[in-house]
């Protein structure tokens, strides 16, 4: 009889564990993972077309490892990014090393989002602005790493970013001068 009322005791706490830590994922917690330090980019390296900023000798940025989990409704800030060479994007993109026209819907993804590019090459749907466009995931906005050549000398990319490239912005109805940050959501396909 102690046997039983000792498994189901130990059955019911690990239930409330399990029960938990799902509520813990569910709220979208995402703690940063360390610091990068500040380099000065080198005379004319940091393109700030779409009002990059340019990473700040010293400066501790935080970095992320994580991004909230992804639903049907998932909040975020869209950025606006160039896809092209010699643009403020940096390298190629990481999903396929190539460099991209803007005039095409496609989107770079916070680290934990791209999720070591699983979602690479696929389609998801951002909605802002009362509209909904369908965009490609191309690239990495790195959250984990900044202020070097790959990465155009610009900061780690914050855990909440869709950096869209134009065709984005302009297929959700946004005024040019509006572009820049806006708060969206976004869903898988």
């Amino acid at each position: 009889m102690k046997k039983q009322v000792f498994s189901c005791a130990l059955f019911l706490l690990c239930l409330i564990f399990l029960g938990t830590m799902t509520l813990g994922v569910e709220a979208g917690t995402c703690k940063p993972s360390g610091n990068l330090r500040g380099k000065k980019p080198p005379p004319g390296q940091c393109n700030q077309d779409n009002d990059s900023d340019c990473c700040v000798e010293g400066k501790l940025y935080t970095t992320y490892k994580c991004s909230p989990p992804v639903s049907s409704h998932t909040k975020a800030t869209l950025t606006l990014n160039c896809f092209e060479e010699n643009c403020d994007g940096g390298a190629p993109s990481e999903c396929d090393s190539q460099y991209h026209s803007d005039d095409k819907p496609i989107v770079a993804l916070s680290t934990g989002w791209y999720n070591k590019g699983s979602r690479c090459l696929n389609y998801i749907n951002i909605h802002g602005n009362g509209r909904t466009v369908k965009a490609k995931v191309v690239d990495e906005c790195d959250s984990t790493m900044g202020c070097d050549a790959d990465h155009d000398y610009q900061p780690p990319c914050p855990y909440n970013i869709v950096d869209a490239s134009k065709a984005v912005w302009k297929a959700l109805g946004v005024p040019e001068s509006d572009w820049g940050q806006m708060d969206i959501y976004w869903s898988n396909t």
